[in-house]
């Protein structure tokens, strides 16, 4: 019984290391979609922005703008909403 336990054990380890390395193969290959989108003068920061709220449900994310919006106006950043 022990060997099979530690024999799971490797194979599970085993399995976690190469999923850690496609991560970060993955990680670098969007780094590298970054780079270029940037090269060709696209702005990283709000590609990753737009990348976020594209994950976003649209309720959720109609929410939070509501909500910025009432904190931005409540700074006098934006005008605020007329009742």
């Amino acid at each position: 019984m022990y060997a099979t336990a530690r024999t799971q054990l490797r194979a599970f380890i085993e399995r976690i290391e190469r999923l850690e390395e496609e991560k970060k193969t993955i990680a670098d290959d969007i780094k590298d979609v970054y780079g270029e989108a940037k090269g060709t003068g696209f702005d990283a920061k709000i590609l990753r922005k737009v990348i976020s709220l594209r994950k976003q449900d649209h309720d959720e994310r109609m929410e939070q703008e509501a909500i910025l919006d009432t904190y931005l106006a409540a700074l006098g950043m934006i005008p605020a909403a007329e009742e």
